[in-house]
């Protein structure tokens, strides 16, 4: 069982370009209000999203 509900969010500086969401494996990425999220339930932790994000607005959630 994982200890952390969501560990990859994306912050303000999202630029809507959507790289992350074609990227992500279980499609845990979706468009909203200008800007992507992701969906806590469905994030696995692969930093796929981080990987490809141009701005770097996909990162590593803190606790």
């Amino acid at each position: 069982m994982r200890d952390r509900i969501m560990s990859y969010e994306i912050v303000e500086e999202c630029i809507a370009c959507g790289a992350c969401e074609s990227e992500c494996p279980v499609d845990a990425i979706a468009p909203k209000d200008n800007i992507y999220v992701v969906d806590a339930t469905a994030c696995i932790d692969c930093g796929a999203c981080a990987g490809v994000c141009p701005v770097e607005a996909a990162r590593e959630k803190s606790d």
